[in-house]
């Protein structure tokens, strides 16, 4: 590599440069594809982003209310998501109309064009079709400025819609005067109880047309006061050709007086001067990084990317402060600005890396709201969203945050306070971390996506040692950087994966590029070279330096078809690399820890030049939340963070000739392709608090655990066990309790065993004296003889380890994902139970199971069968559901009844299929599952 690195330290921050920067935005890319971003206007962090709307299905691809492909607009909403994968936002919604006014969004939308739109950072602009009004968007931080101009004589009609896009829990809107109204939206989707109040003020006087309201008392519009969960009203006005209506909408969390104090950022109605502040402010925020190339596109996809990175977080406080915490309660932010939408599993790779170079004060306020966030609502945000934790994705990555802003010596929060919080969060007895605590892993008994969770509990173990570290905390530090070698027992080195187990042994078959529950939107290819925090303990457990730098040519070679479940954030696919989803982003960097940094650079080029267009699908996956394009900001440059918390870039070829970074205190810092110095891996990095080398030194190595090896985890005769140490050397020690066997003591495994009882057995292993944890299996002798054939078809995922899973005696949990429960789409459920010898039968029953977010819906109907001969059945019961089908907490139903004892071999169970999904649901037109897991006969 021969690109160099130049300092050029300045005592002033430059406002601006020879090209602004914000006209090489084009917010348009992203909002095609699977992208799922939105062209409105917002300010950097802004807690307004007003943006179309033309997307209120709650489909994947709308998840921003925004989709390029679409040519209906319903609204304009103050509040949108960048690049997420589910749906959420949509707040405060307004459509301009002419005539008499409706409010049914299919008779409020309008056609539009993209040829009318217009968009630049800050501003949006478009004309609606139906009526000939021209739309323009501008913003202040937390206020929308609209700005419709209408182009014949008429009535115009301001639609406000409270019911737009998610579900409306309480809105209400109070009439202050004739050019002022305030409103509240509650609301429930992602977020479950979300909370906006708004002041709107318009340019003119206005008179309530129409109202539709479910209150008690029929609304009048009169009225001065309306409430409900259904609430929409027009506002209208006489109007002549070429008049102009603006606008003014404030947003808050808290509360009315929020909303009205808010509205002091933006005062009197001077659209064009408000647009010129937008553009001001983007201008000055997109300057922080200055690159130098004559090729316009690939600038513009630069530009728009970090454009991208700075749409969220958001700011959640108003003008003097207060917010609303995660304990629903109203506070006031002290020293620091509190921030919301947090998409941690996502950003915590790239986005607050890139943060730490350019947006230190921020990154010292998102740290203090994390805090606040521990305080008031009991532990570190995973995936916040308005003050509602979702618990989306997996990990506690706050702590990453945290760490990396330490070690980079970011200041401005308390560093004991971050260490309390991050120490708490992994304490917890939730999410599989009780297990993971207990034996070094999570087995897909214990969790869903356990091998992911169990990867990345792993690396922010190593966050917290290092923020031990750096604080002097020598016992935590041991304790923390012990759990972060767990990774090591869920490594198979027989086949150079990571893999998941279940009752204590591999899970079998096993295809690495199958996509499952075990693992996070992903697979074990994807997740195998997830050891950030122990880069060269992975390298060595693959064989060296040689076997790792093959295995990675294997994944970026292999054929890009997956198995198992389809997983839509599967994208942008080099073999079984996959751009498109984060598990893959640092992956490319690898080949530098083997010495091939040649082998970076050649696919780090590909990725930019071919992943990143200036189009409307110019992303190859979701944004986000930015952290596909800081993915894309850090590569430019040549830098990357493979292992945040780590005070050192991994560094790879520059994208443009010159990148300079301005920083916050005034300074500045150049790469260059051509100056001859190749050392980047510190840049902006001026006050690291420790250089963790190549981490050897500071880790503390553990036994990996000893893997079962059983046919099953049930039998009905007697059933051989054996147990396998990970490595040759080293030695097994076990002990078995039953009802015959009652022995504590631990023995030397010499070879398999058989059990004939339902046993637990338990096992360590030792290594140059140092035992690993002590795990267990169980085994169940099962209760009968009983076999069973099914008729339909399970589907392979959820197959509840096959057709005798139904008949053991081992009962799923609400916790579906874990594999207990078979699953049946797009059929009914049937099948037929063996008694294997006529029997008097008195009872029968199955359990079922509904997550209807999942697809996964109670049958219609259950109905049981008795037959002598498997040939010849009678209809014994039929119990019909009674659960409706709209209730999202996931519940377990036992179709259970008594019948008239009767003499019989065989007993059929069948189960009606809910069918296509219906149309409320986020899924419509989809099949619905059916779940099933005991079937139960005395």
């Amino acid at each position: 590599m021969k690109f160099s690195l130049s300092l050029a330290f300045l005592f002033t921050f430059p406002a601006m440069f020879a090209q602004q920067p914000s006209q090489f935005v084009n917010p348009l890319i992203g909002t095609g594809g699977h992208g799922h971003t939105f062209p409105g206007a917002t300010l950097p962090f802004g807690m307004v982003q007003l943006s179309p709307d033309t997307r209120i299905d709650g489909s994947w691809d709308g998840c921003s209310g925004y989709h390029y492909s679409d040519n209906v607009i319903y609204g304009f909403s103050h509040t949108h998501l960048n690049g997420t994968g589910v749906s959420d936002f949509g707040d405060i919604m307004l459509m301009p109309t002419m005539g008499e006014p409706s409010l049914v969004n299919t008779a409020y939308s309008s056609a539009f064009s993209h040829d009318t739109e217009k968009t630049s950072a800050g501003f949006y602009a478009v004309k609606l079709e139906k009526d000939n009004i021209d739309v323009a968007l501008t913003t202040t931080t937390r206020v929308g400025l609209h700005q419709y101009t209408f182009n014949k004589d008429g009535q115009a009609n301001i639609i406000l819609d409270l019911n737009h896009r998610d579900k409306l829990l309480m809105g209400e809107v109070r009439v202050i005067n004739k050019k002022t109204i305030e409103v509240l939206r509650r609301s429930e989707a992602w977020a479950r109880d979300q909370y906006v109040y708004a002041r709107i003020e318009f340019s003119k006087p206005m008179k309530i047309t129409k109202v539709s309201n479910n209150a008690f008392a029929p609304a009048k519009t009169t009225d001065k006061f309306f409430a409900g969960s259904l609430l929409a009203l027009s506002f209208s006005k006489e109007v002549k050709k070429g008049d102009k209506i603006l606008i003014k909408v404030s947003i808050s969390p808290t509360g009315y007086e929020g909303a009205e104090k808010n509205m002091s950022e933006l005062k009197g109605w001077d659209f064009e001067k408000t647009k010129k502040s937008a553009e001001t402010t983007w201008n000055k925020e997109l300057s922080k990084i200055e690159v130098t190339s004559g090729d316009k596109n690939k600038k513009t996809i630069f530009y728009t990317a970090l454009y991208h990175t700075m749409l969220q977080p958001n700011i959640a406080q108003d003008v003097d402060g207060k917010y609303r915490g995660r304990d629903n309660e109203i506070h006031t932010a002290v020293g620091f600005d509190y921030y919301s939408v947090f998409s941690l599993w996502d950003t915590f790779r790239a986005a607050h890396p890139l943060y730490t170079l350019i947006e230190r004060k921020r990154t010292a306020d998102f740290i203090n709201t994390f805090i606040k966030q521990y305080e008031q609502g009991g532990r570190l945000p995973v995936w916040e969203l308005a003050s509602n934790e979702t618990d989306c994705m997996i990990g506690y990555h706050s702590v990453s945050v945290i760490a990396d802003a330490m070690v980079k010596g970011i200041s401005g929060f308390d560093y004991e306070k971050a260490f309390e919080a991050a120490k708490h969060s992994a304490m917890l007895n939730h999410l599989g971390l009780d297990a993971y605590k207990k034996n070094g892993f999570i087995a897909i008994d214990d969790e869903h996506e356990s091998v992911s969770k169990t990867l990345e509990y792993a690396y922010d173990d190593w966050c917290i040692a290092q923020i031990a570290l750096i604080l002097n905390k020598p016992k935590d530090y041991s304790y923390f950087e012990k759990r972060s070698q767990n990774w090591k027992n869920i490594f198979d080195n027989k086949t150079g994966f990571m893999r998941p187990k279940k009752n204590g042994g591999w899970e079998t078959p096993f295809d690495p590029r199958e996509v499952s529950n075990n693992f996070t939107e992903g697979n074990s290819w994807q997740y195998s070279f997830f050891v950030p925090q122990n880069i060269w303990g992975i390298i060595r457990a693959y064989g060296g330096a040689d076997k790792f730098e093959a295995k990675l040519d294997e994944m970026f070679a292999a054929p890009s078809a997956t198995t198992g479940r389809e997983q839509v954030d599967i994208t942008g696919l080099i073999g079984q690399y996959a751009h498109g989803n984060e598990p893959s982003h640092h992956m490319a960097y690898l080949y530098n820890y083997v010495g091939k940094p040649e082998k970076t650079a050649k696919k780090v080029d590909f990725i930019l030049n071919n992943f990143y267009k200036n189009a409307p699908d110019g992303l190859i996956g979701n944004e986000d939340c930015g952290q596909m394009s800081a993915w894309y900001v850090l590569s430019s440059m040549g830098i990357y963070a493979v292992s945040p918390g780590y005070p050192k870039w991994s560094v790879t070829e520059p994208n443009f000739e010159i990148i300079k970074v301005n920083f916050e205190d005034g300074t500045s810092a150049s790469i260059s392709k051509h100056l001859g110095i190749s050392y980047m891996e510190t840049f902006g990095i001026l006050d690291a608090k420790r250089d963790l080398g190549k981490g050897a030194a500071s880790v503390i190595n553990i036994t990996p655990v000893p893997v079962f090896n059983a046919k099953a985890k049930t039998f009905s005769d007697k059933m051989q066990v054996g147990i396998n140490a990970n490595d040759g050397e080293d030695k097994v020690f076990y002990n078995i309790q039953n009802a015959k066997t009652n022995n504590s003591a631990f023995k030397p495994f010499i070879g398999p065993f058989d059990i004939e009882e339902s046993s637990t057995v338990s096992a360590y292993t030792i290594r140059k004296g140092v035992s690993s944890d002590t795990i267990s299996a169980q085994y169940f002798k099962k209760p009968n003889n009983y076999t069973v054939n099914i008729i339909s078809k399970y589907n392979s995922q959820y197959n509840a380890g096959g057709p005798d899973g139904l008949i053991d005696g081992v009962f799923g949990n609400e916790n579906w994902r874990k594999g207990d429960w078979q699953g049946y789409q797009s059929q009914d459920f049937e099948a037929v139970i063996d008694l294997q010898g006529k029997r008097r039968v008195s009872e029968v029953s199955a359990n079922f199971l509904q997550d209807s977010r999942s697809w996964i819906l109670m049958p219609v109907k259950v109905d049981f069968y008795t037959s002598d001969d498997n040939i010849n059945f009678t209809l014994v019961k039929t119990i019909d559901n009674t659960l409706d089908p709209k209730i999202s907490e996931t519940k377990i139903i036992d179709f259970k009844s008594a019948i008239v004892p009767a003499i019989t071999r065989y007993i059929k169970v069948k189960a009606y299929n809910y069918g296509p999904l219906p149309e409320w649901h986020q899924g419509y037109g989809g099949d619905a599952f059916i779940f099933v897991d005991e079937i139960t006969v005395k």
